[in-house]
């Protein structure tokens, strides 16, 4: 009897002897991903800042700055401007350009795809202050943009105080197409070269080959790389503020420009913290949108 309690401890132990080496990874998403999380959540509760009456007593002030958060217009005009920006550089300019850019390099020689694909990663691997910076000099008022279209005859324009949400959603797609662009060339090495050939052998055009085939073929990976390219978007800071800082006025003032504007130049760490939880709420709705269409 005492043999087979034995045995049974021992069998026990073994089946839980995968926990010992999942505590590390364990511990690490705790310390790193849990505890921040649930910090933000409980100092959105409360009064946090870092100068003033609230800064020397922490205080629980339930929903007031969920309330505020909703009754300020400049909310409203802030996840306006990411959902614009959103789809203009991600859905828009990074999806479907990373998929084009990919489409043409399919099939082309070595020497055709290594050239392409080296000016293309050029703005990816480029920090993204860089990016910024370079951009503000491209769009600036002395800029590049402006000394080409002066040269032309054409009147300079000011394009970072007419259409600062353009260039911004430009800067946002010249820096993170190459993403999409290596998701999708993976993609479509995959697609079968016979079934290609035999469409076109039965009589396909190429927009048949391609709308018929290639694009079912890969629909999956449009719906990862959508999920992808949308929580990098959403969480895009630098770029923004180098560039325009928000502005002019709250023109490109995203959800992080107007976050890190309260918690850091108004000081309030409580409502900030509360904005923050919005932009993650945001994220994880179009994630599960996201996975809800990959099934």
């Amino acid at each position: 009897m005492s043999s087979m309690a034995a045995e049974g401890y021992s069998r026990k132990r073994n089946s839980y002897s995968w926990l010992y080496f999942m505590l590390p990874s364990i511990a690490i998403m705790l310390v790193f991903f849990i505890y921040p999380v649930f910090l933000t959540f409980f100092y959105s509760f409360t009064n946090l800042a870092l100068t003033g009456e609230s800064a020397r007593e922490l205080k629980f002030v339930g929903f007031d700055n969920y309330l505020h958060m909703f009754k300020d217009p400049t909310v409203k005009i802030s996840i306006w401007n990411t959902l614009i920006f959103l789809f203009g550089s991600a859905v828009i300019g990074q999806q479907v350009l990373g998929f084009f850019i990919a489409l043409l390099m399919k099939h082309k020689n070595k020497t055709f795809r290594r050239v392409i694909g080296t000016i293309v990663l050029a703005g990816w691997v480029t920090p993204e202050i860089v990016c910024a910076l370079c951009l503000y000099s491209f769009f600036g008022d002395e800029g590049t943009l402006n000394s080409i279209i002066t040269s032309l005859g054409i009147p300079a324009v000011t394009w970072l105080y007419t259409v600062p949400m353009l260039t911004i959603i430009l800067a946002n797609i010249w820096h993170g197409t190459a993403f999409s662009m290596l998701v999708f060339q993976a993609a479509l090495d995959d697609v079968p070269s016979e079934v290609e050939e035999a469409a076109v052998v039965d009589g396909a055009s190429r927009w048949q080959v391609l709308t018929r085939i290639i694009i079912p073929y890969i629909k999956e990976t449009f719906t990862t790389n959508m999920m992808l390219v949308t929580l990098q978007t959403l969480g895009v800071f630098g770029l923004i503020y180098a560039m325009t800082g928000g502005g002019p006025g709250t023109s490109t003032t995203t959800l992080p420009i107007f976050m890190y504007n309260q918690a850091f130049v108004n000081y309030q760490l409580g409502y900030g913290t509360a904005i923050s939880l919005l932009l993650l709420l945001i994220g994880i709705v179009l994630s599960l949108f996201y996975t809800r269409s990959l099934k």
